[in-house]
């Protein structure tokens, strides 16, 4: 076994070891351990800072993407956002251990129990703030995890885990070997980690497209089950019934930042509507310095500008003739993460619900709202996309869980 393939296969197997002393951990240890962490995050906020200053610094000097630096960068702002929504999931409520389902012949009742998975893995690039992200839903759902960061944020992980969550689940009385950080910087650190089905039967993947759906397709060949968020992009559909003033207000609200997943990508407007709200979109994408690819197009109408370090500030226009060719279009040439209709007929927003497919759809509303601290006020570990029966859109640590079926005798 080489070295990095040894290193990972270590933090398994002491986070296996340590993953009873959370199952076992009741709900006031739990979030006790959560506080402790959006504590530490603030009485020690100088040396994450620090860390990532370096971080940050090392990778803009490598010539790292703007848009890359930017989900790389903990402002202090963002460190005080990450506290805040620690607290807000220590006070969220627990799952039910066991849930009711039926009463069976014989003087028989059936239960669900829900159990942790035992080791969750989790790969993803950089940034940094899905360190204590992950970290913290895995808490929450009684998970130990091997986390794998890219060599970019390593500093700014290693830090939080050293000094913000292992000493918080340790003073909550939880093994700290339960949250396991990957210390080698290679790429074949991410291979490694999803050939453990045995340690590890599960793995988070997020990041680039292709090469998260190259890991996805390595870890079915080894049994190991994966929630992958590989591809992003916003859209929005701009309907013959829009108001232009909204219209511009989306825009604008969909480009706050260029790196992540559910900024607005793809802007489709209707032939009819084009020459009317042109004029408030091209302002909205100068103010925000973002340059509209037209017709005729020398990429894909998808292509996710997000990733490209070149080209990230780009959205790519295109005319459509109604409202049944933008839905075939998101449904078809897209991610399928989440598109949106601007429009002020109900009928059509109704339509376009019932056409998109995707994983979140919105009615004037932005689709930088397909977010699990935005939706549903706790943090997530990525966005599913997948189209089968499971967790799909923001994944949390109610999702985290498998079932196990009960037969007991009835109470009575």
């Amino acid at each position: 076994m080489d070295e990095v393939a040894k290193a990972v296969e270590e933090c398994a197997r002491a986070a296996k070891r340590a993953a009873p002393s959370l199952a076992a951990a009741d709900a006031g240890a739990v979030d006790a351990a959560l506080v402790g962490m959006a504590e530490r995050l603030l009485s020690h906020r100088a040396e994450v800072l620090e860390a990532n200053e370096a971080d940050v610094a090392r990778a803009r000097a490598e010539g790292m993407s703007a848009g890359l630096l930017d989900r790389l960068t903990i402002t202090p702002e963002r460190l005080t956002g990450m506290a805040e929504q620690l607290r807000l999931l220590a006070n969220a409520p627990h799952q039910e251990r066991t849930v009711e389902v039926s009463t069976l012949d014989g003087g028989l009742r059936l239960v669900e129990r829900r159990r942790p998975v035992g080791v969750i893995g989790a790969n993803y690039e950089a940034r940094p703030n899905v360190t204590v992200d992950v970290a913290s839903q895995l808490v929450k759902s009684r998970n130990a995890g091997v986390l794998r960061t890219g060599s970019a944020a390593l500093g700014s992980a290693q830090r939080l885990r050293e000094t913000v969550i292992a000493p918080a689940l340790a003073a909550a009385g939880i093994d700290p070997d339960v949250v396991q950080l990957v210390p080698r910087v290679e790429r074949a650190a991410a291979s490694a980690l999803v050939r453990l089905p045995g340690l590890v039967p599960l793995v988070i993947l997020r990041g680039s497209g292709d090469s998260t759906r190259a890991l996805a397709t390595e870890a079915a060949v080894h049994g190991v089950r994966t929630l992958a968020h590989a591809d992003g992009g916003g859209v929005l559909y701009v309907d013959v019934a829009a108001d232009p003033a909204k219209v511009r207000d989306l825009v604008f609200a969909s480009l706050d930042r260029l790196g992540v997943c559910n900024r607005l990508n793809l802007l489709l407007i209707h032939e009819d509507a084009h020459d009317a709200v042109w004029p408030s979109i091209a302002g909205a994408l100068d103010e925000r310095g973002v340059t509209p690819s037209l017709a005729p197009h020398e990429h894909a109408i998808g292509y996710e500008w997000a990733l490209d370090s070149e080209r990230e500030a780009t959205v790519t226009v295109e005319k459509v003739g109604g409202l049944g060719d933008a839905v075939e279009i998101a449904n078809e040439r897209t991610s399928g993460l989440a598109a949106g209709i601007a429009t002020e007929d109900e009928a059509a927003a109704e339509a376009f619900f019932d056409g998109y497919t995707g994983t979140g759809v919105f009615w004037n509303a932005p689709t930088r709202l397909l977010d699990g601290f935005k939706l549903l006020a706790v943090p997530e570990t990525g966005i599913n996309l997948d189209r089968v029966p499971g967790p799909r859109g923001p994944v949390t640590y109610t999702d985290l869980y498998v079932r196990q079926y009960a037969v007991l005798p009835d109470r009575a």
